[in-house]
């Protein structure tokens, strides 16, 4: 365990609050997962202190979109983190590689509750990061307690991944697999994909929600209409999944003109996500669209 360095981050409505950099060693891969510790009151004890995950999607990192914005906004202790093979974080990420997303929130969480005496309350995920995130609520222990679930652009219908695989079929057929370039956290990595990963991809269990979902999370899904990476009727099987459990409610809410990273709308995401927020600890949820009942721009 290491502490890489501390960062200050002093609003002026919250001049207490700290940034530290961790370094979680994680023995599955013999690397470490680097992410961002928000604290709201960093002198006092962590010992059963509620804290938010915040997860971020496939070729993401801790900070890009709405992740860091909603971690220093948030009313209480927050942990985002580069998955294994992401951005800062070490080891080697697939596509396919839902099993090692989900064995690095154990190592988190565990880390987490060891070391400072963290609870997990609520997960935040955006694409990748929902599935996971959901996932681990429906296996682990932890799981079971936690209060709130945030699944933003998440996907379902995992054998979708196939609607893309034309794209790839000319560099799989002369070499085996497919590689592109993309930017992240502003520097060029190159990612392949093999004709394996699409499979194991869309092979990964989300239908352990229906069954496994803990009754007394309340759950808000966000999608985009104009979403072309994620279909938005993933988001109406969610809440079919979700929305008949008790006590826990289920909360939809689509953003027209938005697409799968909510491009330019990411303030907008944070407000909805704090507004959800308020709203349960107030005890007024139920479960359907969100907002419904108010007046709002049309």
């Amino acid at each position: 365990m290491s502490l890489s360095s501390s960062l200050s981050f002093a609003p002026s409505t919250m001049t207490t609050r700290k940034s530290t950099k961790l370094r979680i060693p994680h023995s599955q891969d013999d690397c470490e997962l680097v992410g961002i510790l928000e604290q709201l009151s960093p002198k006092e004890s962590t010992q059963g202190r509620k804290i938010a995950l915040i997860l971020h999607g496939t070729m993401g990192h801790k900070d890009y979109l709405f992740q860091k914005r909603l971690a220093l906004r948030f009313p209480m202790d927050s942990f985002r983190f580069d998955f294994r093979g992401n951005h800062e974080s070490g080891g080697q990420r697939t596509q396919g590689g839902f099993a090692k997303d989900v064995e690095d929130l154990v190592t988190v969480v565990s880390y987490l509750r060891n070391t400072y005496g963290y609870e997990i309350d609520v997960v935040v995920g955006h694409s990748r990061g929902s599935v996971v995130g959901m996932y681990w609520l429906c296996t682990s222990e932890e799981g079971q307690h936690a209060r709130a679930m945030v699944n933003v652009s998440g996907r379902y219908r995992m054998h979708r991944i196939y609607d893309v695989a034309e794209t790839y079929k000319e560099q799989w057929d002369a070499k085996g697999y497919y590689e592109r370039t993309v930017t992240v956290a502003r520097q060029a990595v190159v990612e392949r994909i093999y004709p394996q990963d699409l499979e194991e991809f869309s092979q990964w269990n989300t239908a352990i929600v229906w069954d496994k979902f803990p009754d007394q999370i309340d759950v808000l899904t966000m999608h985009g209409l104009v979403d072309k990476t994620v279909p938005t009727y993933d988001a109406v099987i969610y809440s079919r999944a979700l929305g008949a459990r008790t006590p826990g409610t289920h909360s939809l809410h689509l953003i027209e003109e938005a697409d799968h990273n909510f491009t330019n709308r990411q303030d907008e995401v944070v407000d909805c996500i704090l507004e959800w927020w308020d709203a349960l600890n107030q005890g007024r949820l139920k479960t359907g669209i969100l907002m419904t009942g108010l007046r709002g721009k049309l």
